[in-house]
């Protein structure tokens, strides 16, 4: 099957709590629902999105040869996420991670197991995968990976889209990445980090000099700023009361690109993600409230941000 857009980064398996309270050092707290039942990972979460939201996506993983690691891989096909270049490592053990949801506002504490496996191997295979796609997906989370796979898509000429949400102690390698992406949307830290500059709106500005075609930065209920014809805006978020954070940054990237593919109107595109990443968050884990696109549109049409 073609695929529109390959994601790379990382691939995980949730294990949701929903805690009485944050509990103190040495202390402890009541745990009040679990849910272990969804999959994980800003890149593989984002390729749900995309999948649910009507493009072709799939994911360049290597996962264990593990239980969890069986059950990241169900998770993608019952999503339609194409899986043919995930490498299954023997004796490997995959990643896991482990969130405290506070239920009040629905914010989340993450505790993620990153797995020990290698490095991707850039095949003819894998090479000729990116080949046919369109957009190539990163969250920078596995860095060499990351580079290596952002050089390749610039070299084969299809779109690098970069989910700026992690970073390296060495900030010469989170410029270097960076100045690969023809979609770079950050999360509300990055940009300030990397440039060291006091404000958002500074710093995206310096990062525009880099060159992408979409450039911003997502703050959650504080919605997102972007640079449109060489100006910061910002755009609001939707007002929801928020069940569970977990997922939201991950669809909303997933969702941008779901959209870019038929709509490359930035300002467009991040509303959609803004909608799709609201309504996720109305339920409990990562991925259960990712909508399909007829949802999304509905939910723009209901708040005045449609056509």
């Amino acid at each position: 099957m073609a695929v529109d857009i390959w994601g790379i980064g990382h691939c995980c398996q949730d294990n949701i709590c929903v805690v009485e309270q944050y509990p103190p050092e040495d202390g402890s707290t009541h745990i009040l629902e679990i849910d272990d039942s969804q999959g994980g990972g800003a890149a593989a979460t984002a390729m749900v999105a995309a999948s649910r939201l009507g493009a072709r996506a799939g994911v360049i993983a290597n996962l264990g040869d593990d239980p969890v690691g069986d059950r990241i891989l169900e998770g993608f096909l019952r999503e339609g996420v194409q899986t043919e270049l995930i490498r299954r490592i023997s004796g490997g053990r995959s990643s896991t991670s482990y969130v405290m949801v506070n239920p009040e506002n629905g914010s989340r504490t993450k505790f993620p197991y990153r797995d020990q496996l290698p490095a991707l191997r850039f095949t003819d295979e894998i090479r000729a995968a990116l080949a046919g796609a369109r957009i190539l997906h990163l969250d920078g989370t596995q860095y060499e990976n990351a580079l290596k796979a952002a050089r390749l898509a610039k070299e084969l000429g299809i779109t690098v889209s970069l989910d700026a949400c992690s970073m390296q102690e060495d900030n010469g390698k989170n410029w270097e990445l960076a100045s690969l992406a023809d979609i770079l949307i950050a999360n509300e830290k990055y940009p300030r980090r990397l440039t060291g500059k006091d404000s958002v709106e500074e710093a995206l500005a310096v990062m525009a000099k880099l060159g992408p075609k979409v450039l911003a930065s997502t703050a959650g209920s504080r919605g997102c700023w972007y640079v449109r014809d060489g100006r910061v805006e910002h755009l609001p978020a939707f007002e929801i009361r928020a069940v569970d954070t977990t997922g939201a940054g991950d669809t909303f990237h997933g969702a941008f690109l779901a959209c870019w593919l038929t709509r490359p109107d930035p300002e467009y595109c991040l509303r959609f993600a803004s909608a799709a990443a609201a309504l996720k968050c109305l339920k409990r884990g990562g991925r259960a409230g990712i909508p399909d696109r007829t949802a999304a549109e509905a939910f723009l049409r209901q708040n005045g941000a449609g056509e």
